[in-house]
């Protein structure tokens, strides 16, 4: 896997007419299949298993996970179990992603959501423990403390490839942003998209990862929570075709999920001048377009519409 991702200078006529400056790190490049914030976040997970001999890893997610498929693969490929309790029915492990996921060697536990809502009980993970004694647990969407290590190296790269003044990346779980927080220490202001609906949830979330409860370590970051366009995986037909256009005049795949709501957000943010002249931006494409396999199978998007998945090219 790379240790360096590319910074790409994107060209589009409202960057122009606002006379904005706008790169993308090009995180979804880092590897075929484990890209994006996934590979970030599993870096210094898989080192710590691998270090203190535990066999295998245990983890949480829904039954198109991004982070649920880059587990299984890297699982795979460094030889370690995978243990993946998975929101829904077994039925699900045929679908795109558990179907690859399970491939790779993946044991799929089905749990019924208010199983699913124990996922950070304590008494919940002790007895999961008992069960795999030798797997490490990492939680949804891979966020922890080991994550936040990987992603802060995102911060140390762009030192060295550019000068900006706005970092923006889709916020999911929380895991990611809060490792550009970290890694940025007030350098720059750190914008964050929700991809979720929800009102203070992920700004407690990423307090308490970064163990900063009364704000007196980072304050220069943000998470706008408009532009969730529904709620998580919801997408309208006016912003698929935005983001479908985006991608035509840019050269840049993405999916509507996580990164492509950033890009919505973003169109809007210049339109209503959030942003001054001569603004540096940069964008963190978070990878994920694995998903894009679940929402064509899901018949949400139309194949031929959008980038395949390196799986479905194969096919």
């Amino acid at each position: 896997m790379s240790n360096l991702s590319k910074l790409q200078t994107l060209q589009h006529p409202l960057f122009e007419q606002y006379k904005l400056n706008v790169q993308i790190k090009r995180d979804d490049l880092l590897d075929p299949i484990i890209s994006g914030n996934k590979w970030r976040k599993l870096k210094y997970n898989l080192q710590h298993v691998k270090e203190k001999g535990y066999q295998g890893i245990l983890s949480f997610g829904g039954a198109y996970s991004n982070h649920i498929h880059a587990l299984a693969y890297a699982c795979n490929k460094y030889s370690l179990n995978a243990v993946g309790i998975i929101r829904g029915e077994a039925h699900y492990a045929n679908n795109f992603t558990l179907s690859k996921a399970k491939q790779w060697g993946m044991n799929l536990q089905f749990v019924d959501r208010m199983t699913y809502r124990l996922r950070d009980n304590s008494e919940y993970l002790q007895r999961l423990s008992q069960q795999y004694p030798d797997h490490y647990i990492i939680p949804e969407g891979g966020s922890n403390t080991l994550a936040l290590k990987g992603v802060a190296e995102i911060c140390h790269e762009l030192d060295q490839q550019t000068q900006f003044d706005t970092l923006i990346t889709p916020v999911g779980s929380a895991g990611t942003i809060s490792g550009l927080i970290s890694g940025d220490n007030n350098q720059h202001k750190i914008l964050g998209i929700a991809v979720l609906k929800q009102t203070d949830y992920l700004t407690k979330e990423v307090k308490v990862l970064l163990n900063d409860k009364e704000d007196k370590l980072f304050n220069h970051w943000q998470i706008l929570n408009s532009y969730h366009d529904g709620g998580y995986a919801k997408f309208s037909p006016d912003n698929l075709k935005k983001l479908q256009d985006f991608s035509a005049i840019t050269g840049v795949p993405f999916e509507p999920v996580y990164s492509g709501k950033m890009i919505i957000a973003l169109l809007d943010l210049i339109t209503t001048n959030y942003f001054q002249p001569h603004h540096n931006i940069v964008l963190l494409h978070t990878g994920g377009l694995q998903g894009l396999g679940g929402l064509i199978e899901q018949n949400k998007l139309k194949a031929d519409e959008w980038p395949l998945p390196l799986e479905l090219q194969a096919q």
